[in-house]
């Protein structure tokens, strides 16, 4: 009786990952296609089959500097960012055992943002004002982490939630201190709208530059996915199940934060992805880890992408991402509220 209901299981969680797949590639596919200089299908295909063959592209000039140096960086790191905050949201919120927890709990969009404000008003060229952004998010989780270790040895969660929101307002005020601060004229409207989000400035050595920090935020995530399930038992069983509970959800934390800073360093501040998507994944594939990991993953970098798309097609001027994500995750979150008195 088991084995078929485990076969049934398999099978069902196969095609969950092909629709995924078809989904993403989908996804990626529009996302290549559509813009000021449409693309047919086919022609991205020819142009990458071209590519990996070593041939010469059939396409002209133009259209392969728009593949590849216009809308190559940016849908890829659509992708990355999407798929990094999905992880970061779905980890976030397996250890602190809440479905309403986003990325940004322990302060690191703050620090990100603080980081890049301190940055354009010092007028540092852009790579720079990534790597602040990305030492700001990683410096406000630090001291996030050592005040929660310092006063947080009886209830160690929930003194990590309260040492995140107060340290992410101190960081909000420096903020404002910054854009008061700042030039109105040039250096305001620079970081008004990397607060706001947004890809159009991405390079490939942005990417470069990121996607090593992701890669490492995500391998821990995938090395502890099995233990990381023991999270969202109380601390005392988890203990009495073999789990060194304060090591793991260290570990959870320096993977999901590597993850966040580097795609808000990435892309400024986007919100709402880690809220929704790790939620809608954990709906179709159910609350296991090691399942809820890649599903999470898959649907940001769709999600992200689709609305990186949005942001620049559907008016004359380029809208921040975070307005786009807001107006779904706003929404998600009110219905995720009603939900409450339902289990997860």
């Amino acid at each position: 009786m088991a084995e078929p209901e485990a076969r049934r299981g398999g099978a069902r969680r196969l095609a969950w990952g092909a629709a995924g797949l078809v989904l993403l590639l989908a996804v990626a596919t529009a996302s290549f296609s559509v813009g000021k200089f449409p693309l047919a299908p086919a022609e991205l295909w020819a142009s990458l089959l071209a590519r990996l063959s070593g041939a010469a592209s059939p396409l002209p000039p133009a259209a392969e500097a728009v593949i590849w140096s216009v809308r190559g960086p940016r849908v890829l790191a659509a992708a990355l960012v999407g798929a990094a905050l999905g992880a970061a949201g779905a980890a976030f919120q397996a250890m602190f055992r809440n479905p309403l927890v986003s990325p940004d709990i322990l302060g690191v969009s703050a620090g990100c943002g603080l980081g890049a404000a301190v940055a354009i008003l010092l007028g540092l060229p852009v790579a720079l004002i990534s790597g602040a952004a990305f030492g700001g998010g990683l410096l406000a989780v630090a001291v996030v982490m050592l005040a929660a270790r310092r006063v947080g040895e009886h209830e160690p969660v929930l003194v990590l939630v309260l040492a995140g929101v107060a340290v992410g307002a101190l960081l909000g005020a420096g903020i404002s201190l910054v854009k008061l601060l700042a030039d109105p004229s040039v250096q305001l409207p620079a970081i008004t709208f990397w607060l706001l989000g947004g890809l159009n400035a991405v390079t490939p050595a942005d990417l470069y530059f990121a996607w090593p920090w992701l890669a490492a935020g995500a391998l821990v995530l995938v090395l502890a996915r099995w233990r990381i399930n023991l999270l969202s038992l109380p601390d005392d069983e988890a203990a009495a199940l073999g789990a060194r509970v304060g090591p793991l959800r260290a570990a959870v934390v320096a993977g999901a934060t590597l993850m966040t800073a580097s795609a808000v360093a990435l892309s400024g501040i986007v919100g709402w992805v880690g809220l929704v998507v790790p939620h809608v994944a954990r709906l179709l594939v159910g609350p296991e880890f090691s399942r809820l990991l890649p599903v999470a993953m898959g649907l940001g970098a769709a999600f992200l992408m689709l609305a990186d798309t949005l942001a620049r097609t559907l008016a004359a001027i380029e809208l921040p991402l975070s307005v786009l994500t807001a107006g779904v995750g706003a929404p998600f979150f009110l219905w995720l509220l009603g939900r409450r008195r339902r289990p997860a």
